[in-house]
């Protein structure tokens, strides 16, 4: 069921019949789906549940579901939708030419048939210019861009506010959702800051009690908090040196892929006064007395070695007494989860057990997430250090460009498309850090990985470049699509996100000498 607006009156006619619910394989969508769930099972409406991780899937359960399926649009409403002339023309009366001329025809009839074709043919020259430059600048916003920055999950729980059907267990599911965008890299700095301050209203509504009532709470409330915290991934449920070790911020700041890099670590922890032992320990077995005021200590201490954005804006959650997470800890998890290369039985599996560790009954599969998490960030890490140091990122001209080879520790983990987004840009991250070529530090990434050995098939990432100014729109999806057509490459773009494409191994060659041409 596709709702086109998320009024009251469109969910009035989703919620009079039964609903299929189409879900991608991403951490934002998922949440949107949770809360719609919850609104579904408030008002008592029966639904299907069908995840999607591609156009494929998408295609083939619109076919096994077709009869559920209908599009809500109100003819009063403008949603800006590109009428069907104004994106497809059919040219067929344009190849009549003067076919049908009777040799039998008078020599003055022939010229004035002859002058007419002309101005005929003129007109529709100028007609065709005017149709193609309208219809490049509808086709602008629809195809050029991959993300226009909104959360799904923010949108159905603004759909939920609106209906005063509003739950904190919503609030937290937008705020998850929100911040996937965020560790994903899909927004801009501002617009994460612009919504963080919209979602610190509700928790303020949802969540307003004095210290008394505080400490009051039963073991199985849930809490949500404002608070600025540490840039530092799953530090909270992991060692701060690991932490420290295998965040991409860190990391490519530190330069910790070389020996001057691990040096610095080490003048890091010392100027902060942390020993050793207690850096290396869990966090939550460190001495209450370091503990205490660690975030005021490592934020002075970045600043000395100009990390200066160690502290960013974030929400925490609580369960009860015990269980504390901060939203970017369920984006890692959930998106582990989802990932999981370990065959557990049918291909849905993943998509289930990260949908249940987003409710909070569900803890230990959370946990079961934040160990497949921290796994997914080391390889990671190792595999940048890895490129780096080998010089395997090379300039291609208009792009950078690095391939894994098949036979590299982890190499099956970035067969999955959100894990090698994440790869590609930790390292056009720490590759900017870490080049002294100023050109190369405003280019772009394209990097491909084994996708199936059997099938020879690789799968293939664009990436934006790495600039305080970039608005995260990615060219890259158009691009690849030209450089196929171009060259005849076999290639599979069944990803929504179009930036991301599997392509034939024997292809990659032409593939990449067509995307050089295209971009320079």
């Amino acid at each position: 069921m596709f709702v086109s607006d998320c009024r009251r009156e469109f969910y009035d006619v989703i919620v009079s019949q039964r609903v299929l619910l189409l879900v991608a394989s991403d951490v934002d969508a998922l949440c949107a789906c949770k809360i719609l769930q919850a609104l579904f099972q408030c008002d008592h409406v029966q639904y299907t549940l069908v995840p999607v991780s591609g156009w494929q899937e998408l295609e083939t359960a619109f076919l096994e579901h077709k009869d559920q399926i209908k599009l809500l649009v109100k003819q009063d409403d403008d949603l800006d939708v590109p009428a069907y002339d104004d994106i497809f023309r059919d040219d067929e009366d344009e190849e009549e030419d003067s076919e049908n001329e009777g040799d039998g025809s008078e020599p003055s009839e022939k010229r004035r048939r002859f002058e007419e074709d002309v101005i005929e043919r003129t007109m529709k020259r100028r007609q065709r210019r005017e149709w193609e430059a309208r219809r490049q600048e509808i086709l602008f916003d629809y195809e050029q861009y991959e993300y226009h920055g909104t959360s799904s999950a923010m949108v159905m729980f603004d759909l939920a506010w609106i209906m005063s059907k509003d739950l904190n267990d919503m609030l937290w599911w937008a705020i998850v959702g929100l911040t996937d965008q965020w560790v994903q890299d899909k927004i801009t700095q501002m617009k994460y800051v612009t919504d963080i301050g919209i979602l610190q209203r509700h928790v303020s509504r949802h969540n307003h009690r004095n210290e008394d009532e505080e400490h009051s709470l039963s073991i199985d409330c849930m809490r949500i908090a404002f608070e600025y915290d540490l840039r530092l991934a799953l530090y909270q449920h992991w060692s701060l040196y690991e932490s420290l070790c295998n965040t991409s911020y860190t990391s490519a700041s530190l330069k910790l892929w070389s020996v001057q890099g691990q040096k610095r670590l080490q003048e890091f922890l010392a100027d902060m006064g942390l020993p050793l032992k207690q850096v290396k320990q869990k966090f939550h077995s460190m001495d209450m007395s370091l503990k205490e005021n660690l975030r005021e200590m490592i934020e002075e201490s970045a600043n000395k070695f100009g990390m200066k954005d160690l502290r960013f804006q974030t929400f925490s959650i609580h369960f009860g007494f015990k269980n504390k997470f901060l939203a970017s800890d369920i984006v890692y998890a959930t998106t582990s989860l989802m990932e999981n290369i370990e065959k557990e039985g049918p291909e849905t599996t993943n998509f289930i057990k990260a949908l249940d560790s987003l409710s909070r009954g569900n803890l230990d599969k959370l946990h079961q997430g934040l160990d497949l998490a921290k796994k997914q960030l080391r390889a990671i890490q190792q595999t940048v250090a890895s490129c780096i140091c080998t010089n395997l990122v090379i300039s291609q001209g208009p792009f950078l460009y690095c391939s894994l080879m098949e036979g590299t520790p982890d190499v099956k983990l970035f067969s999955k498309p959100v894990s090698l987004c994440l790869l590609s840009k930790y390292l056009l991250k720490s590759f900017v850090c870490s080049t002294k070529n100023k050109r190369c530090k405003l280019l772009p990434l394209v990097m491909a990985a084994p996708m199936d050995v059997e099938q020879g098939t690789v799968i293939m990432v664009g990436i934006p470049p790495e600039t305080e100014s970039s608005d995260k729109k990615n060219f890259f999806g158009r691009a690849f699509e030209k450089a196929a057509d171009s060259t005849n490459s076999r290639t599979l773009h069944n990803h929504f996100d179009m930036s991301i494409i599997e392509l034939k191994t024997e292809d990659r060659s032409k593939f990449l000498d067509a995307l050089i041409s295209l971009l320079s």
